[in-house]
């Protein structure tokens, strides 16, 4: 374990789970509060990359090369935040989705979608489908396209996959997931075993983000779009894992990825050693970050990389 790591998982544990086991959860607040935190080292935006605010049809922004020459080919991320469906936007995941832009040397476009409680379930899922049509309406092959997303936004990833599925769109070369959260039913044993040990939730916490993602929409908390664990797996693309031994969602990683391969989906999963839920969030500063994240490049462009080949072998 990194002597980053031991600052970072202490100042998780004082500024996100301490306060929250002494105050009532009010997800408008935990929501303000997520715009204002700072990380402990400012994720910088190389001179060759920008965010653009997204347009055309789409909401949140892109992190791409300057250079638009380089875009015609560059592999295109579908990044799909984290925060409980109820916090958090593409401003606050910069340290990830700057990440994987460079890593990757891909377009990232970054939804601002709707959040609960104002917009509960299905609204995210609507909004992701219409993001993703929307990328291959402008002209993005799908081939080129990986989704990724951490906790709710790695659920939310999975759900999109298998809605595209289901509609028979054409699907992305691959999924990239960090601690996806995959169980509104909080049924993991993780929930229990890691209470302690996780840095930065209770396992009891899920519950409230799933009665508020659900909120009046009467899906149960296994409908297979809000909980993806329980979906048929059965066509869908390879998927890489990120997730630590100690949170409390680690199961639902495991689980998911368990069902998958029975259903014949290539996975791998990367498990850490003591880290905090979504590590790669605190890139640049924590080195396990930033290995997770050259990881993560390269899987993404290996991914485009294979779509590619298998077209080419495959007879017209």
């Amino acid at each position: 374990m990194s002597w980053q790591n031991w600052v970072v998982s202490w100042m998780v544990r004082n500024q996100v789970k301490k306060p929250t086991e002494r105050e009532p959860f009010d997800p408008i607040a935990t929501r303000l509060n997520a715009e204002k935190r700072t990380m402990p080292r400012p994720v910088r935006l190389p001179a060759d990359w920008r965010i653009v605010p997204a347009n055309s049809g789409l909401t949140g922004e892109w992190i791409e090369p300057a250079d638009a020459s380089l875009h015609g080919d560059a592999p295109v991320v579908l990044y799909l935040h984290g925060g409980g469906y109820f916090f958090c936007s593409p401003r606050t995941h910069r340290p990830i989705t700057i990440g994987l832009a460079t890593h990757a040397r891909a377009r990232v476009c970054v939804p601002d979608y709707r959040l609960a409680p104002e917009h509960p379930f299905p609204a995210p899922v609507e909004d992701a489908l219409l993001t993703y049509r929307t990328l291959l309406a402008q002209g993005v092959a799908p081939a080129r396209v990986v989704v990724a997303g951490d906790s709710a936004g790695g659920g939310l990833a999975l759900a999109l996959l298998v809605a595209l599925r289901d509609a028979a769109d054409p699907l992305p070369a691959g999924a990239i997931l960090y601690s996806p959260w995959t169980d509104l039913a909080a049924t993991g044993q993780s929930l229990i075993d890691n209470d302690e040990s996780d840095v930065m939730f209770r396992g009891a916490w899920m519950a409230h983000g799933a009665a508020l993602y659900l909120g009046d929409s009467g899906a149960p908390a296994d409908h297979p779009l809000a909980s993806p664990l329980y979906a048929d797996f059965t066509g869908l693309p390879p998927l890489h894992c990120y997730v630590s031994d100690t949170e409390v969602l680690r199961d639902d990683t495991l689980r998911m990825a368990e069902r998958a391969r029975a259903a014949g989906v290539s996975v791998s999963v990367k498990m850490g050693r003591r880290l905090p839920h979504v590590w790669p969030i605190f890139y640049p500063f924590l080195p396990e970050a930033r290995i997770a994240l050259r990881q993560s490049g390269e899987q993404i462009r290996q991914l485009v990389r294979a779509r590619a080949e298998r077209a080419r072998s495959t007879p017209a």
